[in-house]
Formats: C-alpha cells, sequence, structure tokens
C-alpha cells in the first residue's frame, strides 16, 4: 500500500522558512517521479517542484516552478524515503495547501499540458501560511 504523509506547515511571517518532509510508503523514490504541489483558495493546483534521484546512480535532476527559484529546494533522502521542500524567503503569495504526489514515470516538464496526471499518488497535503 503506498502512502505519503506531508508534515512540516504552519504559520509564519514573510521572510522566514519552513521545511515540509512527506515521508513514503510502497515506493521506491529512486524509481518514481516525486513532486509537490500547492493550491491557494480559489486558484488552479499549481507543480512548484519536481524531483527524480537514484542515490545509487547518483544521477537525476530536480526542478522548481520560476515563482520560487532560488527560494525553494527540492530534495529527497532514498534511505529515509523522504522528500523534501526548504521554503525560504517566503511570501504572502506562497500561502497555500502543500501536497506530495509520486508517480512511476519519467517527470514531466513543470507546467506541461495535463502535468499533474502524471502523478497517481498523493498525500493529504499540509496547509502553510504566510502573513505579512
Amino acid at each position: 500500500q503506498v502512502q505519503l504523509m506531508e508534515s512540516g506547515g504552519g504559520s509564519v511571517q514573510a521572510g522566514g522558512s519552513l521545511k515540509l518532509s512527506c515521508v513514503v510508503s510502497g515506493v521506491d523514490l529512486s524509481r518514481y517521479c516525486m513532486g509537490w504541489f500547492r493550491q491557494a483558495p480559489g486558484k488552479e493546483r499549481e507543480g512548484v517542484g519536481i524531483i527524480t534521484w537514484d542515490s545509487a546512480r547518483e544521477w537525476g535532476f530536480a526542478d522548481v516552478v520560476d515563482s520560487v527559484k532560488g527560494r525553494f529546494t527540492i530534495s529527497q533522502d532514498d534511505a529515509k524515503k523522504t522528500l523534501y521542500l526548504q521554503m525560504n524567503s517566503l511570501k504572502p503569495e506562497d500561502t497555500a495547501m502543500y501536497t506530495c504526489a509520486a508517480g512511476p514515470n519519467l517527470c514531466p516538464p513543470l507546467g506541461a499540458p495535463q502535468f499533474s496526471r502524471a502523478f497517481n499518488y498523493w498525500g493529504q497535503g499540509i496547509q502553510v501560511t504566510v502573513s505579512s
């Protein structure tokens, strides 16, 4: 059974930092595309970051959406079966429900048509609120 469980969300003032974690069971992270999504009230779900990383081969790639480049970093620890999203210099517009997801194929480019359909396992989400 595949399960994804997020933690690390909460409330922070603008300019602050949070680190989200997503513990994964039932999936070999090195063989999956892992992603972070977010959805703010009244807005569509947005892919924030993707990562494919095989620690045994020391190969992979990661990417984040332009609006968070230089502020957010996506990473994973295969041994701990955990996906991370380090969020620095947070802005009020980063306020959203953040969800981790896993897909069995190569990561599609962020923003590709029907991007979210590449992911078939989802966490329940965790709230991040940034106040000004």
